[in-house]
């Protein structure tokens, strides 16, 4: 029989994993505080109403996501179609006057009280969800044909990404399409559909983009930030001005300039280049290197998963998480064009990171069943088998 302490390990998920989330977490914390310290103390006379709310968004974060590992990875398949609608409605509600929050011309939140949720963030796990199951249920022969393979999943993410146009939000829009194609090659759909999928929709993209005045501005200062340095490039050129003033160790923690009313939206959509000056080039490659450790932990919990879906919901929460990592980076260094992204566990944002915490609950839970697949004299529960998922350290089941 396990001692208690065996028994609290097998309860908790990927320690590396749950190190790497707590240090972005902290390193989140701290320079929120620093980026928006400024402004809050010009604007309401002190420096600490920022971070004390991205604090309370974290605990409810942590929350949030504890309970997401307590639902066992066949409970999430059996929700994943309602979670999916409920995603889609709320795509549709922030569309309605007087339901969606408008801010900054975009109406891409919806309010709850004392919280307001942009509703792209929580759709996308969902759409994660929803998709592991169905390629699963589907199989590799169906798969194998564009009617019964992709087409419904191009229904589904189109459907999404033209909500999310309209908002407008064509960052989102990019990432639930992105995530569609990346689970279906995952998935077992055939590369052919894919490629095929991917070159249709290139016409669409550049539409979008350079029908739209300010996303064509944006990618005009992408290509030249110094031709228009006080109007469209203002932002890459202050983000690039940061890096280089940061160097190899930074200027100190809460020494930098460029958070004081140069750099636009330090604390959300630039808070990677306030890491770059304050820390410099050990704290951006710091962060870099938590952001690999979180990902190569996700892609190993997917690869010991009990099942495909597991497997899938995995891979697929990773990719999110990984790629809109990498892509605030980009924008913060001039690599792709500007787009409000945050950085996950670090920008201030509640939703950004109630979602992320939930989605890293998820792969928890999806974690301890690999456990308990590979534990000796452990049978799987057939169905959503509460009993199984009892944890540990208030005793084993019988």
């Amino acid at each position: 029989m396990p001692s208690a302490e065996q028994r609290i390990r097998q309860a908790l998920p990927d320690p590396v994993l749950l190190g790497a989330v707590g240090a972005l977490l902290a390193v989140g914390l701290v320079m929120v505080y620093s980026a928006s310290a400024p402004l809050a103390a010009e604007e309401v006379g002190s420096s600490f109403p920022v971070v004390v709310r991205q604090g309370v968004y974290a605990l409810l974060g942590i929350g949030v996501g504890a309970a997401c590992a307590l639902i066992p990875p066949e409970g999430w398949r059996q929700l994943a179609p309602w979670v999916l609608l409920a995603g889609l409605v709320m795509l549709l509600l922030v569309l309605i006057p007087g339901i969606g929050v408008e801010v900054g011309g975009a109406n891409r939140w919806l309010s709850l009280g004392p919280f307001r949720v942009q509703v792209s963030e929580p759709f996308k796990v969902a759409f994660v969800l929803y998709l592991a199951g169905y390629l699963v249920r589907k199989g590799e022969d169906r798969l194998g044909t564009f009617s019964e393979g992709l087409l419904p999943i191009l229904l589904i993410a189109g459907l999404a990404a033209g909500l999310l146009l309209v908002e407008p939000d064509f960052g989102g829009a990019t990432m639930v399409v992105g995530t569609g194609l990346v689970m279906g090659f995952l998935g077992g759909i055939r590369l052919r559909h894919l490629l095929a999928a991917g070159l249709a929709a290139l016409p669409l993209a550049a539409w979008a983009v350079f029908g739209s005045a300010y996303r064509y501005q944006r990618v005009m200062a992408f290509l030249d930030p110094w031709a228009n340095p006080q109007g469209s490039g203002f932002q890459l050129r202050q983000s690039l001005i940061a890096f280089g003033r940061g160097e190899y160790f930074g200027t100190g923690l809460g020494d930098g300039v460029q958070k004081l009313f140069y750099l636009p939206e330090p604390h959300t959509d630039f808070i990677f280049a306030v890491i770059g000056e304050e820390m410099g080039l050990a704290g951006t490659l710091g962060v870099l290197a938590l952001y690999a450790i979180v990902v190569q932990r996700g892609f190993t919990i997917g690869a010991r998963a009990p099942d495909a879906y597991g497997r899938l919901v995995a891979q697929g929460l990773t990719f999110i998480l990984g790629f809109q990592a990498l892509a605030h980076m980009g924008v913060n260094l001039g690599l792709i064009p500007t787009k409000g992204l945050t950085l996950p566990l670090v920008s201030y944002g509640g939703s950004s990171l109630v979602t992320t915490l939930a989605a890293i609950g998820i792969l928890a839970s999806i974690d301890r069943a690999g456990q308990s697949a590979r534990r000796p004299g452990r049978r799987r529960a057939a169905g959503w088998d509460w009993s199984a998922w009892r944890p540990a350290f208030l005793g084993a089941r019988s």
